[in-house]
């Protein structure tokens, strides 16, 4: 029988004891850490402590909050008495809220703070599962008089008393529990509608972790920086998963605001991120290469090709002769180094990006500075990876080959299969959807792909996301999208066309970048749907879109656009909270701008509702601009 989760975290307990910081966490400027020991004592506390409050062995204890150690402190608790944990993203909406704590039937709910506290209270009579609400920091609290809610230390201090008349319950307790135990059911993003519960084992955590560890091997001299909601498997499977198997430690930001600069204090040797974060360290290097001095803009200019060239000629497999290497040397002390210290990025061995495709511009630019990123695919079905770029294997055009014991084929419609071992037991409380997801054990990913010659996987677009012109020519909005958001001045896309006669966007800014170019050229504005309606933003954008067509083929390039008059928002259930656009919801919900860039050019009006976190909802009404892009309209008439 195989070990689970929180046999992992005892044996690192045993081996590494109070020697080593398994966990770090930057509060009030300072960072505290919490030993082997200290991690295994405090999930024992907890654990003991949830026992004592009469939980049952299968109940569901639900956690909502930001990443810290106390979230994985409850989430090992849980497992070690054999209650599946249920992450909630700390900025859902109170309906998500709901939906998921009335769904997972979970009993227990651990929140972070009074914000996530009056998040529940205001739901807690649509949730009568729940029966007590405990909160890790209490203040600001003190008025609260409501016997549901009960202390994150008064917990651990029963755990204590009960540990004291039964000491040897917790280890019991925990050899209970076996490796095709539930450790988790994790929420999809739900890009496709209501988000399914995948219910993830321990043996599906564990082998992915040592499956990918086998082509990646981490060390437990290693940190990690854990920044990504616990709740999505992707930070599962590192600040959990890997780290409890490998004993590598993993560090906390003292808050989401303070990420970038507490990366830039700990150099992470691993480091996972999505998309979005490296196109906004993109972006945000961009900016900070023009505000330098003149030689600094200089040597960058005549680096970054150097950089390119040399990135190129070793992802075709070759070395570089002797006078490149030279070169590029002398460019990584004039530039590379000091660029990617910047960033926080100079101790990275593991590097990597997922839960969408990666633009190969940004790809190669961080390839360019010495920043070794790769591609990896999966899905919470497949308890994170399945499939990874391996060193020296890496294809701009592909995801990478399937990891360790992970199989990959693919259907006759051209949907991506996947089987193995990290594959999951299906979903909670819905066997429809689980009898659609799986057949003989391969699980139907509702991906389109391809296997090319050398084994790689070249993973296209969602299967209902890929579209059609009126002509029959096939687009990938998805792959047009990455091209748009490599711009410094454009931070989301949404491509459309489905059954129309040409391809058409519409374009949040980067509000950041642009205020900063408008400021530069003195153009005055107010708020963000003031500035992104500027003719001369949209001109800008003009400019970037036509650059970037030249790159599309001729039907596949984009002819119309507007920019959005707001950012898309997981708030008004735009974008999932991982920051996947919700197409079809995008498309529902600005159905008349979409028919307005096929039937207008100019001005037209529209109406939204903007909906906030604590549910409620408003009305903006707004104008917008349909604009064509400049070239393409004289090409296509």
């Amino acid at each position: 029988m195989g070990p689970t989760l929180p046999h992992l975290l005892v044996e690192n307990a045993e081996k590494l004891g109070s020697e080593k910081a398994a966990l770090r966490e930057k509060e009030f400027g300072i960072w505290q850490s919490y030993s082997w020991a200290d991690y295994l004592q405090n999930v024992q506390e907890l654990a003991l402590g949830f026992l004592s409050m009469g939980i049952k062995r299968g109940e569901k204890i639900a956690i909502l909050g930001d990443n810290r150690p106390q979230w994985l402190f409850t989430e090992l608790a849980a497992q070690s008495i054999g209650c599946p944990s249920v992450g909630i993203f700390p900025d859902s909406h109170i309906d998500q809220v709901k939906f998921i704590l009335n769904h997972s039937d979970a009993t227990f709910l651990v929140v972070e703070d009074q914000e996530q506290t009056d998040k529940f209270l205001e739901i807690r009579e649509d949730c009568p599962n729940i029966k007590i609400v405990i909160v890790d920091d209490m203040k600001g609290m003190r008025q609260y008089d409501d016997p549901l809610l009960i202390s994150f230390e008064t917990i651990q201090n029963r755990g204590k008393e009960l540990s004291s008349r039964q000491p040897g319950l917790f280890h019991e307790s925990i050899n209970r529990q076996s490796e095709d135990t539930v450790a988790l059911i994790a929420y999809t993003s739900g890009t496709t509608g209501v988000p399914k519960g995948a219910m993830l084992t321990h043996r599906n955590m564990i082998q992915m972790a040592a499956s990918f560890d086998q082509i990646d091997p981490a060390f437990p001299t290693d940190n990690q920086v854990s920044f990504l909601p616990l709740p999505w498997v992707g930070e599962q499977m590192t600040a959990v998963s890997w780290h409890l198997l490998k004993g590598f430690t993993v560090n906390f930001p003292e808050k989401p605001e303070t990420v970038a600069e507490n990366i830039r204090e700990i150099g992470p040797n691993i480091l996972f991120a999505p998309p979005r974060f490296w196109e906004k360290m993109c972006s945000e290097t961009q900016v900070k290469i023009q505000d330098a001095v003149w030689i600094k803009r200089l040597f960058y200019r005549l680096c970054m090709p150097v950089g390119y060239r040399v990135a190129e000629i070793r992802l075709t497999k070759r070395e570089p002769n002797l006078f490149l290497r030279l070169l590029d040397y002398v460019c990584y002390l004039l530039v590379f180094r000091s660029l990617k210290n910047y960033l926080g990025l100079g101790s990275l061995r593991n590097v990597y990006t997922g839960g969408a495709a990666l633009g190969p511009e940004i790809f190669n630019m961080f390839q360019a500075l010495g920043v070794n990123i790769k591609q990896i695919y999966g899905q919470t079905e497949t308890s994170g990876i399945a499939v990874s770029h391996r060193n020296g294997d890496i294809k701009l055009s592909t995801v990478g080959k399937p990891i360790p014991g992970m199989e990959i084929s693919i259907s006759d419609s051209g949907e991506i299969l996947i089987k193995g071992p990290t594959v999951f037991d299906g979903y909670y409380r819905n066997e429809e959807a689980t009898s659609k997801a799986l057949s003989d054990g391969w699980l139907k990913t509702g991906d389109q792909g391809m296997i090319d010659e050398e084994g790689h996987l070249v993973m296209i677009d969602r299967m209902k996301d890929v579209m059609r012109l009126t002509d029959g020519t096939k687009f990938s909005p998805q792959l047009i999208e990455n091209k748009l958001k490599f711009s410094m001045y454009i931070s989301e896309a949404v491509v459309v066309g489905q059954d129309r006669p040409y391809v058409a966007a519409m374009i949040n800014m980067d509000m950041g970048n642009v205020g900063k170019w408008a400021e530069n050229r003195k153009i005055t504005y107010t708020t963000y749907t003031d500035l992104s309606q500027k003719m001369e933003v949209y001109d800008l954008i003009a400019l970037e879109i036509r650059a970037i067509n030249q790159s599309l083929p001729k039907l596949a390039q984009i002819r119309k656009f507007v920019m959005l008059h707001k950012e898309l928002d997981a708030d008004d259930d735009e974008m999932t909270r991982t920051r996947k656009i919700r197409r079809s919801f995008v498309e529902q919900r600005y159905e008349r701008l979409v028919s307005g860039l096929y039937e207008v050019e100019g001005p037209l009006e529209l109406a939204s509702e903007i909906k906030y976190r604590d549910g409620k909802e408003f009305r903006m009404q707004t104008t917008v601009n349909i604009k064509v892009v400049p070239d393409i309209a004289d090409q296509r008439g």
